[in-house]
């Protein structure tokens, strides 16, 4: 018998490898099919790859610990100034311009974290609105370094590895931008999966009993709040070096409450929900806003109230529950 359970742990422990390599290939496969179907449109595909950073930080922090915001545009915003600014004032090495965002998107996490994390509900929810409103007002007041209503520019990075510059088809960013991609995406499966993962998926459960036995609820929150800032801040480094500018817009409150509309469409707690949500909004939004400019807004809205009254835990709820039923019939 305990040969069996001996020669079982490697196989289970293939199986969070198998599960991580199969998304790293079903991201680089969606890439792959995005490349081919919107050739002329790839600076599209590198936002919706930025954009989809966001959405997978808010899906930390609200999906996995139930932290009520509309603020988080702000983490954003903050590591896309900081890596725009880095850039003009002569730090051009793209993976360096990564670190500047994700060290700003981290501290900016946080910060926000700190003060937002210690209330629940409504004042939780006010109080990340007010901070978000704060970074936009300080955005739009520091207009010598960050431009102002202007906005910042004349961010133009530097070859990616020395060899791979950046041109104006976008090429090199949506593949540097997937790469990335692929990359945190991996990482952060790891990590939902990890002890402090699954011990943050408790408090958003059921915080006063995971604080009766004995967890931290708020230092990890916190914490959670300052890894949400680090993907946050890439995407937002990643955008400005493709964008070549960064407005004000980067750190607006519509900002927040799209990427929560995101979230809510692709369903929270689940990162595929996250990613689902994200590529599949902003492509249909990129589609009807060039078919009908004047009532895509309309469409979008009728959109997002046939999600939520026929799929209101999100599109990714009913293929877990097709997968998982596929699962037990092969195991029958």
């Amino acid at each position: 018998m305990s040969e069996i359970a001996v020669s079982q742990v490697p196989h289970r422990r293939m199986i969070p490898f198998a599960q991580e390599a199969g998304g790293a290939l079903a991201i680089a496969l969606l890439g792959t099919i995005g490349w081919f179907l919107f050739p002329d449109d790839l600076a599209f595909l590198t936002r919706l790859i930025g954009i989809s950073f966001l959405v997978l930080s808010l899906d930390l922090v609200t999906g996995y610990c139930g932290i009520a915001t509309l603020g988080h545009a702000a983490q954003f915003g903050v590591a896309a100034y900081a890596a725009g600014i880095a850039c003009v004032r002569g730090v051009t090495d793209p993976l360096a311009l990564l670190g500047v965002g994700l060290v700003a998107g981290t501290l900016m996490g946080l910060i926000s974290g700190a003060l937002i994390a210690r209330f629940r509900g409504l004042p939780q929810l006010v109080l990340s609105i007010a901070v978000g409103q704060l970074v936009a007002a300080l955005a739009n007041k520091l207009q010598w370094l960050t431009g102002g209503s202007d906005g910042l520019s004349g961010i133009e990075p530097s070859k990616v590895f020395g060899i791979y510059g950046f041109d104006m088809y976008s090429r090199t960013a949506f593949l540097f931008s997937l790469a990335v991609l692929i990359v945190v995406f991996v990482v952060l499966s790891r990590f939902v999966r990890s002890p402090f993962g699954l011990m943050c998926r408790a408090i958003k459960d059921d915080d006063l009993r995971a604080k009766m036995i004995g967890v931290g609820v708020y230092p990890r929150l916190v914490i959670m709040y300052g890894v949400s800032g680090a993907v946050a801040g890439i995407g937002g480094a990643l955008t400005a070096m493709s964008t070549g500018v960064v407005g004000l817009d980067s750190v607006s409150f519509e900002r927040s409450a799209e990427v929560l509309v995101m979230l809510v469409l692709g369903g929270a707690g689940h990162l595929w929900g996250a990613l689902a949500g994200a590529v599949l909004f902003q492509i249909f939004e990129h589609i009807v806003a060039a078919a009908n400019p004047f009532h895509w807004m309309t469409l979008v809205g009728l959109l997002l109230i046939g999600i939520v009254v026929f799929a209101p835990r999100g599109l990714i709820e009913p293929v877990l529950a097709l997968a998982q039923r596929l699962r037990h019939g092969r195991a029958s």
